[in-house]
């Protein structure tokens, strides 16, 4: 079966081997076993369930919150071969009986519905009857009350295990902390599961944030540069997003607005531009999100800060899902801390409310962070690390640092002395000597460590804190009230067999920008890349298909590097499988062939 699946993997999908993780879950799902994923986005999750499909014997279903999505994952899916089909509300009751008589004869492998689709009760059992071999929950973090995008109508998906108690649950997600984790396994009743949680890194991405002075002109010097790459610029208001779309137009720049206050029509002829690259930048909200399957996306620009980690993550894995070099660019302005903590205060549901602020608070941490962008992030999920990227704004352009054992040693002890059950504000009263009612009423002016940093202001201790938590030295727990808790790495800090570099707080706003782009540049031939992208496009426009469903960019990229003369020589390009090479193969390598006559020196190598 493994060398089954081995070729299935080639034939279908033009890969010699597994990225990590996901023979072990594929393996899971053809055993029988529930099983929890979570990969970031662009590290292969889709791969998980759709190679076994093509082995099971009955269809796989795969529920996925965004229509969007479902007809960007099927269409790629034919284009590669498989036979794969979606019913939502889009189609009409003939389209969807077709697909009925393609299930009972067994001619599907995968069906893309809505949680909602799935559910009714006549739907479930005509699945049934029919037979169901896997039933894979896609953005499973909807599921849960600690998810940053939680959804009811996911919660209904519990009866599952019910209706289908021999049938395997596949849960997947790119965003999931260690409380989100736990509630996804419990709402769903996996049993028994096989878990599998990736590296959240995606290196191939260079984080930056600059402070906002004049959006527009950062911005529109920034599309400069990015010579008519594809690209999302993320907006938190309808009306921001329609301004902006509307100044960039003015500008000369290919760009639309897309959000949830257009028509369905609107927004599908946006969408399927964007796909075709008919049109370079979408200025949109976070509406423009989980839809997206484009794989060529090279930048993604926040106009303004995100409400939480998990969909600044989310929405910034948009960007460089084939592998190539991607950057995200975030626009930051101080002042947007407090309006946002203003609209998560309107949440009438208190809980909901204090997730979010919770959750807010370590967004306004990242944003404000004077350590490694990628620290922060992978620190925030649970991937402890304590070394620097190197490709990021404060790595290419790094504050002063400063030997911060001691300070670091007083924060870390007063956390300690506290119980590890109050959060950053708390901590710092501590060691600040307040007399509040909360420091008088737990009599924390006792501790050892009340007023031995009373030195410092408290923005001052705020900065230390943020950064022993990006370190990994401390996390906030947020089921219970964000508490400071210390983590196994702060031991060596504490008992000073470990010395410790933070960097010196940055009180007040620098005003420029300075990182210079030290990458080691990806390398093949620029012109040849630029003519296969022409080519590629051509062909899509022929098969009425997106660009990046012919081959994604690294593919292109790949055939620059190793020049394929043959069909053997294609089969080797990463993404060329058997499907692929019969459609476009010929007319790529006599593209290749033509350059390498025409020009065979004029290649440009950076």
């Amino acid at each position: 079966m493994t060398d089954t699946l081995l070729q299935h993997l080639k034939t279908y999908f033009g890969y010699s081997s597994y990225r990590p993780g996901q023979l072990e879950v594929i393996q899971a799902a053809m055993q029988g076993t529930d099983s929890f994923v979570l990969m970031p986005t662009g590290g292969g999750k889709s791969l998980c369930y759709q190679l076994p499909a093509l082995t099971l014997p009955y269809v796989t279903v795969v529920v996925s919150p965004l229509m969007s999505l479902m007809k960007d994952q099927v269409d790629a899916l034919k284009a590669n071969g498989v036979s794969a089909e979606f019913i939502n509300s889009s189609l009409s009751r003939e389209e969807i009986l077709q697909i009925y008589a393609r299930l009972r004869q067994q001619e599907l492998k995968l069906l893309y519905v809505a949680p909602e689709r799935l559910l009714q009760p006549q739907f479930l059992d005509r699945l049934s009857e029919l037979g169901v071999s896997l039933i894979a929950i896609d953005e499973a973090h909807c599921i849960s009350q600690w998810g940053h995008d939680f959804r009811p109508d996911y919660m209904a998906l519990s009866i599952l295990k019910q209706r289908f108690p021999s049938v395997p649950l596949m849960a997947l997600t790119a965003t999931a902390d260690g409380a989100t984790r736990q509630d996804i396994v419990q709402q769903l009743g996996l049993q028994q599961h096989y878990e599998y949680v990736g590296s959240f890194d995606r290196p191939n991405i260079r984080y930056m944030v600059q402070e906002k002075f004049r959006p527009l002109e950062q911005l529109v010097a920034y599309l400069k540069q990015q010579d008519g790459l594809s690209g999302i610029v993320y907006c938190n208001s309808r009306r921001k997003v329609d301004e902006l779309a509307a100044q960039l137009q003015e500008r000369g720049y290919s760009a639309a607005a897309y959000h949830a206050g257009m028509d369905s029509t609107a927004r599908g002829s946006v969408q399927d531009a964007f796909q075709r690259d008919d049109i370079q930048v979408i200025v949109a909200t976070v509406a423009f999100g989980m839809g997206i399957n484009k794989s060529n996306i090279r930048f993604v620009v926040h106009y303004e800060l995100s409400r939480t980690i998990e969909s600044y993550y989310q929405e910034t894995g948009r960007a460089g899902r084939d592998g190539v070099n991607a950057e995200a660019l975030m626009l930051f302005d101080p002042a947007d801390i407090g309006r946002i903590f203003h609209w998560i205060d309107q949440e009438e549901n208190e809980q909901r409310a204090r997730v979010g602020r919770q959750r807010f608070q370590a967004m306004a941490a990242f944003a404000e962070a004077q350590t490694c962008r990628r620290l922060v992030l992978l620190n925030y999920f649970g991937e402890a690390r304590q070394t620097a990227c190197g490709n990021c704004d404060i790595c290419l352009s790094p504050p002063k640092q400063f030997d911060g054992s001691e300070l670091a040693q007083k924060a870390l002890s007063c956390v300690y002395r506290v119980g590890q059950r109050f959060g950053m504000n708390h901590v710092i009263e501590v060691l600040r000597g307040s007399q509040n009612q909360k420091i008088l009423q737990y009599g924390h002016q006792q501790l050892s460590t009340w007023g031995i940093g009373q030195d410092y202001s408290h923005d001052f201790w705020l900065s230390i804190l943020r950064q022993l938590v990006h370190f990994g030295f401390l996390q906030q727990d947020i089921t219970q009230h964000a508490a400071l808790k210390l983590l196994p790495a702060a031991r060596p800090v504490l008992r000073s067999e470990q010395s410790l570099q933070l960097a010196v707080p940055r009180l007040h706003a620098s005003s420029t920008n300075k990182e210079k782009d030290k990458r080691k540049p990806q390398q093949y031939d620029r012109l040849l890349f630029s003519r296969l992208r022409q080519l590629r496009k051509k062909i899509a426009e022929r098969d009425n298909i997106a660009p990046f469903m012919v081959f994604s960019d690294a593919s292109l990229i790949d055939m620059c590097q190793q020049l394929p003369g043959n069909d053997a020589q294609m089969l080797d390009v990463s993404g060329v499988g058997q499907t692929k090479l019969k459609r476009y193969g010929e007319d790529f390598i006599a593209e290749i062939e033509h350059y390498l006559v025409d020009a065979p020196e004029s290649g440009k190598l950076a």
